[in-house]
């Protein structure tokens, strides 16, 4: 949102209450109050390197060394970037700029920049993997130890288990075609039985479209839990003998 703002605001020249408008043709509902305090922030975060260097300069003498974060926020396709680099220990914001490109040789130079202005060791950095940051980090911080954030650490960690999820999920998806054939049918029966009956036909499409997110939310097990309450429902109403008009 921050990076949104900013660049709706600086590299399109918009106007706040047409900041406003765009957010909220995006279903973005915020006030055009909150617009302001969020261009407030993006200007806090690119104007912190050029004012802030004395203080963050004691904080990284004082910890005795850095632990880079860098990551970049895009608003959309073809929009600069916002690439922010944060220290983990102290969980200062080191350094925030726009870039038009995330080549390797742009982004080793704002490594560099931390680097040199700040005149402390850096003892690891934590990003999300992304080849141009890998590149820019051998480039500009060579030997210095280079891991995934803990997000993109489990993703890596669960693809195995998250491949065996996606193809059960498919296979489950198998089991239960033929929704939409049943649902044409309902006009034969009662209304009671016919709303009965759309009902669960409802509960089959929604268990089909709500998915997980991987890696934390398995689909392939969330699905199979829903289509298990169903089925033990369908077998509940079997065993007394089939849908009764009350």
């Amino acid at each position: 949102m921050i990076a949104l703002v900013g660049a709706l605001r600086y590299q399109e020249h918009r106007s706040i209450p047409q900041v406003h408008q765009q957010l909220r043709n995006r279903g973005v509902e915020v006030s055009e109050r909150s617009v302001i305090y969020l261009l407030e922030r993006y200007d806090e975060l690119v104007a912190l390197w050029l004012s802030d260097h004395s203080r963050l300069k004691a904080i990284a003498k004082q910890q005795g060394g850095l632990i880079l974060a860098i990551d970049g926020m895009q608003p959309d396709v073809g929009h600069e970037v916002l690439w922010v680099i944060r220290d983990c220990l102290s969980g200062e914001i080191l350094l925030a700029k726009t870039l038009l490109s995330s080549r390797n040789e742009d982004l080793a130079a704002l490594l560099l920049e931390v680097k040199n202005t700040l005149d402390v060791k850096i003892d690891g950095v934590i990003s999300d993997g992304q080849q141009s940051i890998r590149k820019a980090v051998e480039v500009a911080l060579p030997r210095i130890a280079h891991g995934l954030c803990h997000f993109h650490y489990l993703k890596e960690a669960a693809k195995v288990i998250y491949e065996a999820d996606r193809h059960a999920k498919k296979e489950l998806k198998k089991q239960v075609r033929g929704v939409r054939q049943i649902e044409r049918s309902i006009n034969e029966c009662d209304q009671a039985q016919s709303e009965a009956i759309r009902g669960y036909c409802l509960a089959v499409r929604g268990s089909l479209t709500n998915d997980g997110r991987p890696p934390l939310d398995a689909s392939g097990l969330k699905l199979q839990e829903r289509l298990s309450l169903i089925e033990a429902s369908l077998e509940k109403v079997a065993q007394k003998g089939g849908y009764q008009n009350p």
